[in-house]
């Protein structure tokens, strides 16, 4: 399949850079295009012999980071060896022809979900380059606020870039740095950047990583059999039997190499501010973030959800699979039973779809379906864990009235979700989130609900084990639901237009 107009593969590096239909303001192969898209995940190990493979399971545990594309590169001691291939990560590795193909003692690896740059090979992690001191491969969950604005300044500069993702900037700062050392190089490079981000990279010599001064995106540190891992989240770290050892901090760098541990903090101390929606729906229910289960803390919304906003029912209903700790909490708090009133199909594919409206409109019941024994008769809260466009929920609500369903009370297990994210997770523009353009009468007539309730922000941070936000120093990024930004949006606020059009269509 070939972009069909440079209009249609325009990218926007601020963080809303899909390539998207400018009729339908979705991707027309997602027929279920009502979610928060998930981020990238990424993964690195230094000197364990099995290094490809090691990494590969580790990609498969962050597959839901991200199911555009995979890839890992390794070094062996002499070369770099890279795979990246658009689509799962099973596909691309689950042979043993794959890891044959990559081998080496360091690899870093990475699951993606564009929300800077098409998918297309080009733009498929880890980006590799070759500098005055060797190779150097990268690999990015986040994103830069002010990616397209240095961007634009390289290529003004001569440099000459091959994919249209931001990520690809940081290959340009590290090679343009002056400082002998390439920890030093890096280093000048991280200090040019603004957003979000959490990087693995490698060397001939090195594994390095590095988290945002806020702690926006996460990145943990483990160990398998005396060698470390570095990775976005700790599930990566059980799928292949090693320890966790700690967080990256926020700020933080560190770097491996055969015969030291050199750990820096290049950036001036501030309050961390980790991202609300790892708990809410990015992370994988069994991996611990920050030092809290993203279960229970999902659980807890539900029970915070209950006390402030209950309903008159016969069955709390998950959406699943996002809804479900939330649900959990829910009924416990509630003492309403809990059914699996709604069934999900887990092997629903995308390539066999077609892109018309009618098509569209059957999508959700080919990735949900009614439990009809379950909701007939009864009056039923549908819990899930957020509202965006609010398409999806329609139809959802739709479906639960044509099972039999008596009422439908919406509790969502998180605040209205009004202002749009530029730091990797890819929502859709203001005036495309339901919750920023009606009010909450005007969102349950919209969703056809017979009541509608969001978790109070207040409450979702009560849920995390505060009393509250902290107005003054919000505990964490948020500004979903509040507006406040806790970075600058250069890219967005400058006088640089905030997309950059692909020059090239490519097939793909």
């Amino acid at each position: 399949m070939t972009h069909r107009t440079l209009e249609t593969s325009a990218i926007d590096l601020a963080g809303n850079g899909r390539a998207a239909s400018r009729e339908s303001g979705t991707d027309l192969f997602d027929p279920y295009g009502d979610t928060l898209r998930e981020e990238c995940g990424v993964f690195g190990v230094f000197g364990h012999p099995d290094a490809a493979a090691i990494t590969a399971l580790g990609l498969h545990a962050l597959q839901h980071r991200g199911q555009e594309a995979a890839g890992i590169v390794t070094y062996d001691g002499t070369r770099f060896h890279s795979e990246r291939r658009l689509g799962l990560v099973g596909d691309a590795f689950s042979d043993g022809e794959a890891i044959k193909r990559l081998p080496g003692h360091i690899a870093v690896g990475h699951v993606r979900y564009s929300t800077t740059g098409e998918t297309i090979l080009r733009n498929v992690q880890p980006l590799f380059a070759e500098l005055d001191g060797g190779g150097f491969a990268i690999a990015h969950n986040g994103n830069l606020t002010n990616g397209l604005t240095l961007r634009r300044q390289i290529i003004r500069d001569g440099a000459i870039c091959q994919s249209t993702s931001d990520t690809e900037v940081m290959l340009h700062l590290v090679a343009r740095s002056k400082r002998p050392r390439f920890t030093e190089r890096f280093v000048d490079a991280l200090k040019a950047i603004e957003g979000a981000y959490a990087f693995v990279g490698l060397t001939n010599k090195k594994l390095v990583g590095a988290r945002d001064p806020l702690g926006i995106r996460p990145l943990v540190l483990g160990e398998l059999d005396g060698h470390p891992i570095l990775t976005s989240e700790t599930c990566a770290l059980d799928i292949i039997g090693a320890r966790f050892v700690r967080d990256v901090e926020p700020g933080e760098v560190i770097v491996f190499s055969s015969d030291k541990v050199e750990t820096l903090r290049p950036f001036p101390a501030v309050a961390p501010r980790p991202c609300i929606f790892e708990y809410i729906y990015f992370a994988r229910p069994d991996s611990v973030v920050g030092g809290r289960s993203v279960y229970q803390v999902r659980k807890n919304m539900g029970f915070q959800l209950a006390a402030e906003a209950p309903a008159e029912a016969d069955l709390v209903v998950p959406v699943p699979d996002s809804g479900v700790p939330a649900a959990i909490g829910y009924s416990q708090a509630s003492g309403l039973p809990y059914e699996l009133g709604i069934i999900r199909n887990h092997y629903v594919g995308r390539t066999f779809i077609q892109p018309t409206q009618s098509v569209r409109d059957q999508g959700v019941r080919m990735k949900h379906s009614a439990n009809r024994s379950v909701v007939e008769g009864k009056r039923i809260v549908l819990i899930d864990d957020s509202l965006v466009r609010g398409t999806t929920s329609v139809k959802i609500v739709r479906m639960m009235r044509e099972a039999g369903a008596r009422e439908v009370h919406f509790r969502i297990s998180s605040p209205p979700i009004t202002h749009p994210d530029y730091y990797g997770i890819d929502t859709p523009d203001r005036d495309k989130l339901l919750a920023a353009t009606h009010d909450l009468e005007g969102m349950r007539r919209y969703i056809g609900a017979d009541s509608l309730a969001f978790l109070s922000i207040d409450g979702i941070y009560r849920a995390m084990g505060y009393e509250g936000r902290n107005n003054a120093q919000p505990q964490f990024t948020d500004h979903c639901f509040t507006g406040e930004y806790p970075t600058p949006l250069t890219d967005r606020t400058g006088e640089v237009p905030s997309r950059q059009l692909s020059l090239l269509a490519e097939a793909s």
